[in-house]
Order: structure tokens, then C-alpha cells, then sequence
């Protein structure tokens, strides 16, 4: 069953976050406006090193006044690819280059309130460069085990959805399933 969309308009914009009314009809006949978050993409990277762990970073949000261990993970901008967001975002967040990423999973994190899209990449490889250039991401960055992670995610350790959908998918990805 698909909803009709009969119009859209904005009610709020900013380079980050816009809020749209969609007037939308079900397919029952019920017509009302929709409230829509539209957002810009996000980039998240899973780097993994020969020792079996993958970097993350603690970190607090203000928003949720919460910690948690977060993969590296950034806006994509105009100008560049998911992937070219993804290895930036390491480099800038963590002071590691990855050689190179390869797509691990794509997802919409709640696409029934947004059209928010997280493209989630693999690095197998990376290289310290120096500190992160951006200071104010995190309190700590850390090689974790794979072993751990199941661990870390039951104790609510690992809660952003970007994160979770990317350690996740890593570990199938590392049980070849």
C-alpha cells in the first residue's frame, strides 16, 4: 500500500536540518500533513586492522546527554562521494588514513519521520598520521576487538544507529555470512 503525496512545503531550513509538511493522502483515503526531517547524508567508516579490531571513538552527546563508543562517521558534502566523506571523516576524527574503502552496508536510520541516508564503509588497512584535526569529537579513540563489540552493544555501550548498523553488519561481514 502506497501514500499518494499531493504537495510538500518547507516550514524550516538550515544547511543541516530542514522540516517539511507533506501533504500526504493513505491509502484508506485519509488525507493529513506529514511532518518531514530532511537531512543531509551521513558517512561511516569500520576500520578494521590485522589484529581483528576496528577503531572507534568515545564520545558524549549533548543531545541525549549520553556516552558511547561511535565509529568514525560525518556528513557527506556537495562535493564529494560517500566514500571520499567516509576516509575523510577518519582521517579528521581519528588522525588514521585509510587506504582505501569498500561499501559494507547502506541504510535509512528512520525513514518514516526522515530522509536521512547512512552509507557505511569498510576499511581494512590505515595509516597514523597524527592527532585528529577536529578536537572536539571525542574524549578518547581506541582499537576495540571484535570479540568485544557483542559485549559493548548489550551493555548499551554502542547505541548511535550509524554505529550500530556498522559494527553489525561488520561482524556478519567477518562470519562470511
Amino acid at each position: 500500500m502506497q501514500w499518494k503525496i499531493h504537495g510538500e512545503r518547507p516550514i524550516y531550513e538550515n544547511p543541516w536540518v530542514n522540516v517539511w509538511l507533506v501533504d500526504v493522502e493513505q491509502p484508506d483515503g485519509h488525507r493529513w500533513e506529514h511532518h518531514v526531517l530532511k537531512l543531509r547524508h551521513l558517512a561511516v567508516a569500520a576500520v578494521v586492522n590485522d589484529r581483528r579490531e576496528v577503531l572507534m571513538m568515545w564520545r558524549h552527546r549533548f543531545i541525549t546527554d549520553s556516552w558511547a563508543w561511535e565509529l568514525p562517521m560525518g556528513l557527506i558534502e556537495a562535493d564529494e562521494s560517500p566514500a571520499e566523506a567516509a576516509a575523510r571523516e577518519v582521517l579528521e576524527e581519528t588522525g588514521w588514513r585509510t587506504a582505501e574503502v569498500k561499501p559494507l552496508i547502506y541504510a535509512q536510520p528512520a525513514n518514516g519521520i526522515t530522509d536521512s541516508e547512512h552509507f557505511v564503509f569498510r576499511a581494512d588497512a590505515a595509516e597514523y598520521v597524527g592527532p585528529p584535526s577536529e578536537k572536539n569529537e571525542s574524549d578518547r579513540i581506541e582499537w576495540i576487538p571484535l570479540s568485544a563489540l557483542r559485549g559493548m552493544i548489550d551493555r548499551r555501550e554502542i547505541v548511535s544507529s550509524g554505529s550500530l548498523v556498522g559494527v553489525l553488519y561488520l561482524l556478519l561481514d567477518e562470519a562470511g555470512l
